[in-house]
């Protein structure tokens, strides 16, 4: 969550930096307001509590002296009274406080571009070069269906709409491109590997900031108040919640492969085709835990890591900078990282590389103790290293074939035993 005390002492102008995300200024003055009468609240409850000692200790004199201490017994009842309202509405406040600090969205930084919707994110660069072949370009569920990789029908049987069976050659592509990229993580780019649990608590997903605002675009489990994770982010950044890193160990950049579980209640109508847009799939993510001082720089970094597996795969992408409307609740800034979908005629993104500051370890209680001794919030950062149905998807339709086959990147191979073609099913 943000700094409370920005909205003390820095209003006017984080109102502002928010509004650039759309946020209504009531909503900032609530909170502001909230923290003003926690603080009167708790200003006064210590004066009182103060009174109350110093009237403990006088009762005890005057009785000692023989004296009559029935009034002054009385007050003390009165303020230990109003002690007792002062910290019943306290609670209130603080619950209240914290439920509203909560919906507030992280504060962008200034130097990115402002907007309300994708319209105003800003293409950074391209990368590799994309010439429509000789032959007509299949979709991926055509493409698919020729090499008998997918049965959407039978995942509908299974569970429902956005639940894909991913079979034969198809299920081997998929191990391999999560092998490729979790050893390109570890062995090259200084990354540890995590295997996590797949579900968390709610603690775990107000931590990164899914709860409570997307509640109803997650998989929850009543009975156990579980959660099935939407991406390794969660379970991965919580894994120093409430802990105290060294500033001598940091960067810290750990690694995961999950399972990825999203309901997105409201993406009805959206992209839904084959793979484009499903409620299960596989990804591997990157969570990084900086020193506040280098954290837009080792954003910088983490595009690049995640660049370099569209570039070992021989993919046409882009990088877009998400503006102030388009990005994360909980980011600060942000870059996607989109490939090219000739048989779709799309860009479909991959991967999102974000920096939230403070903003995430605020809400963990993750800090380090710096090299004088003092004990800051770490800054936390994540990107997918990525995800795979839409990689799927481009992989299938940029690397295909005139007849029907597709041609796996060079650096899968080692991981499917030398084989160098998917090949249509007979």
């Amino acid at each position: 969550m943000i700094d409370i005390k920005k909205l003390r002492e820095e209003f006017e102008e984080t109102t502002a930096a928010l509004a650039r995300r759309g946020v209504d200024r009531a909503v900032l003055e609530k909170a502001r307001d909230l923290d003003a009468r926690r603080r009167a609240l708790v200003g006064e409850t210590e004066t009182l509590k103060a009174k109350r000692n110093a009237a403990s200790k006088e009762i005890g004199k005057i009785a000692k002296e023989g004296g009559d201490i029935a009034a002054a017994k009385d007050e003390m009842r009165k303020v230990g009274d109003r002690i007792a309202e002062i910290d019943k509405e306290l609670a209130e406040v603080e619950h209240d406080l914290r439920e509203t600090l909560l919906m507030i969205p992280n504060i962008p930084a200034p130097e990115i571009p402002t907007g309300m919707d994708s319209s105003a994110n800003v293409v950074v660069r391209k990368v590799g070069e994309w010439k429509d072949p000789d032959f007509k370009i299949l979709d991926h569920m055509a493409i698919g269906e020729k090499l008998g990789i997918f049965d959407f029908p039978r995942g509908v049987k299974l569970t429902g709409t956005g639940f894909p069976i991913i079979l034969g050659q198809g299920a081997k592509l998929q191990r391999a491109l999560i092998q490729y990229m979790l050893d390109l993580h570890c062995q090259t780019q200084g990354y540890t590997e995590m295997l996590p649990p797949f579900v968390v608590n709610s603690d775990s997903m107000t931590g990164t900031g899914q709860l409570p605002k997307f509640a109803e675009d997650l998989y929850h489990c009543q009975i156990d108040d579980f959660w099935l994770i939407p991406t390794a982010e969660v379970p991965v950044t919580n894994y120093y919640r409430d802990d105290i890193l060294q500033a001598k160990d940091l960067p810290v950049k750990l690694t995961a492969y999950t399972p990825c579980f999203r309901r997105e209640a409201g993406s009805a109508g959206k992209m839904t085709r084959g793979m484009l847009r499903v409620h299960q799939f596989d990804k591997v993510e990157m969570v990084n835990f900086v020193h506040p001082d280098t954290s837009f720089v080792q954003l910088e970094t983490l595009v690049k890591e995640a660049e370099a597996v569209l570039t070992g795969l021989g993919l046409h992408f882009r990088v877009l900078q998400l503006c102030s409307g388009d990005m994360g609740f909980s980011a600060a800034k942000c870059y996607d990282l989109e490939l090219w979908a000739p048989g779709e005629q799309q860009w479909l993104e991959v991967s999102s590389c974000s920096c939230f500051t403070d903003y995430q370890a605020r809400r963990l209680n993750c800090r380090f103790k710096d090299a004088d001794g003092k004990t800051r919030l770490v800054h936390t950062l994540n990107g997918s290293g990525v995800a795979l149905p839409r990689l799927m998807v481009a992989l299938l339709e940029q690397h295909q074939n005139a007849d029907g086959s597709v041609t796996i990147p060079e650096v899968l191979r080692p991981y499917m035993n030398g084989q160098e073609k998917l090949l249509p099913v007979k």
